[in-house]
């Protein structure tokens, strides 16, 4: 499935015969197979700063949701009796 995710290429590594590419931008390693090569006015460098803002928002905005669904009651979703 497409994730029209850009980024440099900044390593490659070869498991169980399958070659990965290593994308600056996310971190991950991508199926070469599965990657298409992207114009470069599509690329936008991200800074290191500018990234673990990102990811801190993130991780805020995953225990804020933690937060509001222990305040959620599903009592009344619960199925009753016993089968």
């Amino acid at each position: 499935m497409p994730t029209s995710t850009v980024g440099k290429v900044t390593d490659i590594a070869e498991r169980n015969g399958k070659v990965w590419a290593l994308l600056d931008f996310t971190g991950l390693y991508y199926n070469v197979s599965l990657l298409a090569e992207a114009d470069i006015s599509e690329y936008k460098e991200v800074s290191y700063k500018e990234r673990e803002r990102d990811r801190t928002q993130k991780v805020r905005s995953v225990e804020e949701f933690a937060k509001e669904a222990e305040d959620v009651n599903i009592d009344m979703f619960m199925p009753s009796g016993g089968g």
